[in-house]
């Protein structure tokens, strides 16, 4: 799996990086399945806004995006988003196999 982080009128630190690291061990279970996961966290006016584009090795691509108003928290429901689209993308394709 190829992880790109990227940030837009906001720098990445490293404890961010750890932390966003840390929380995608959930989807380790997929790492075989996703090809590219790109991660942009944009800072705005009134908070961030944490968005990813993820690539299955079938071809198939999915746009996931959140706002809110602290970052970690944006993170970790960015997380639980991409969890439930992994597995739900594992499944299609495992009951078509």
């Amino acid at each position: 799996m190829n992880l790109e982080v990227k940030g837009v009128h906001y720098n990445i630190s490293d404890a961010t990086m750890e932390f966003l690291e840390k929380k995608l061990e959930r989807i380790s279970f997929a790492k075989d399945n996703i090809v590219d996961l790109l991660i942009t966290v944009t800072k705005e006016k009134q908070g961030y806004s944490v968005e990813g584009n993820v690539h299955f090795r079938w071809g198939k691509s999915a746009h996931l995006g959140v706002e809110c108003h602290e970052l970690y928290e944006g993170i970790e429901v960015f997380i639980d988003k991409l969890d439930l689209k992994v597995r739900k993308e594992k499944s299609k394709i495992k009951s078509h196999v």
